[in-house]
């Protein structure tokens, strides 16, 4: 089994030199260790420093040298809209309350099924849409479009 130990964001890795993919869910795309099987079939080890919210497009390099392309697997997710603007905002503000996974899309919102969460939303007049795609929920402060980076806060405290 090979093993893959070197993640890179989209754009920087060598794609053209991909070899294989492996196509995740979300769950799957954020993880520091544990056994995949890529869409080729083969059996990789994921065996990075530290836990990564993988995203669409990155590249994961095997010890051997060869890239690997990180797909993100279709899954089932509820859209989440509203016709007034600000109360699509206060909607997003209810979910981050509860740091529940959400995806912040063009005038939608996007979470895995949860029928407790929904049941809520409608009573603030959400509208849902049962859809199939890749979920990229954000990332939370400290990370850079789903990809962490060090918080270098140059020596001084935060207030």
């Amino acid at each position: 089994m090979h093993s893959a130990s070197v993640h890179r964001p989209e754009g920087h890795w060598p794609k053209e030199r991909a070899t294989g993919t492996l196509t995740l869910d979300f769950d799957s795309r954020h993880r520091r260790r544990i056994r995949l099987t890529a869409d080729q079939g083969e059996d990789i080890l994921l065996n990075l420093p530290k836990a990564v919210a993988m995203a669409d497009g990155d590249g994961l390099q095997l010890e051997d040298g060869r890239w690997l392309m990180v797909r993100a697997a279709m899954e089932d997710i509820v859209e989440i809209r509203h016709k007034d603007p600000n109360q699509l905002v206060r909607l997003a503000w209810h979910l981050g309350n509860r740091h529940l996974p959400t995806e912040i899309c063009d005038q939608a919102l996007r979470i895995r099924p949860d029928h407790v969460i929904e049941h809520m939303l409608s009573r603030f007049g959400a509208e849902f849409t049962n859809v199939q795609v890749a979920f990229q929920p954000e990332g939370g402060a400290y990370t850079d479009h789903g990809h962490p980076h060090s918080h270098n806060d140059g020596g001084h405290h935060h207030e």
